[in-house]
């Protein structure tokens, strides 16, 4: 078996799992200095959680935080990792005078900032433990069924993480289509959440840090969208969710469907 292999700001993040299949190597050039990786994918198989356990990832934007308030509404468990990563850096914040998940973005700052490296670090660092916490709960919990609103850097907190969520959760992919793009990055510069860039803001001479964004932005979701559809048991589109319709038993029965379909 082949090592697991990672590279933070490189955006993929894939693992090798016993009874898992391998698919071709991808290759590609990841972040900002030509360097080229090998990346492998590995697809793992897994038992669904029962009861159901959802885990929503994706990128921000996407609607996680709204569909696990609409299932927290209809009583079911819930975890929000922005929350409890704040909590988390709560005397940073409080040094700053910040507060609140937009507290956590300006705090961090734009990737241009001579100190957001660092506090990229320091979010990452208070993610892996919030994910850790909650999967040890659930652990030891068995029984209980809830929802896991993450984040959309969840998949930068290593193999060992990924593969516990993988096993002791339904992982759901909300995944916005090359169309709702411009939608995501409007909402990420109109009300800008926590994102760790990486090697992904990429500036041009002359470029202001939104028109970065807005010109790289793209670039990350692409990246990322392989590794979400990796990890997950199941997608559903952005598009689809969008309609007024669509309500907690609709978008619970379309889990089921395609969980369904994947036996």
């Amino acid at each position: 078996m082949f090592p697991a292999l990672r590279e933070f700001g490189a955006i993929f993040l894939f693992w090798a799992a016993p009874g898992g299949w391998e698919r071709p190597c991808f290759e590609g050039l990841l972040g900002g200095g030509g360097k080229r990786y090998r990346i492998y994918i590995v697809l793992m198989q897994s038992e669904l959680s029962s009861p159901l356990r959802l885990a929503l990832v994706g990128m921000s934007g996407a609607g996680k935080s709204f569909w696990t308030k609409k299932l927290a509404a209809e009583g079911w468990t819930a975890i929000s990792c922005d929350d409890r990563i704040e909590a988390k850096l709560a005397s940073r914040l409080a040094a700053g005078g910040y507060s609140g998940i937009n507290g956590v973005a300006a705090w961090m700052g734009w990737p241009d900032n001579p100190k957001y490296a660092e506090r990229e670090a320091q979010y990452l660092e208070a993610e892996i433990h919030t994910l850790g916490e909650a999967l040890t709960s659930l652990e030891r919990e068995p029984d209980r069924p809830l929802v896991l609103d993450t984040t959309g850097s969840v998949i930068y907190t290593g193999n060992n993480l990924l593969l516990r969520l993988r096993r002791r959760m339904t992982v759901v992919y909300l995944a916005a289509s090359t169309e709702e793009q411009q939608l995501l990055i409007e909402r990420y510069l109109g009300d800008p959440k926590p994102v760790l860039w990486g090697g992904a803001f990429q500036p041009k001479r002359g470029e202001s840090p939104k028109e970065t964004v807005a010109r790289c932005y793209p670039a990350l979701i692409s990246a990322r969208r392989q590794s979400y559809e990796t990890l997950a048991h199941c997608t559903l589109q952005v598009a689809e969710l969008r309609d007024p319709r669509f309500d907690s038993a609709a978008f619970l029965s379309k889990i089921h469907s395609q969980l369904g379909r994947g036996r």
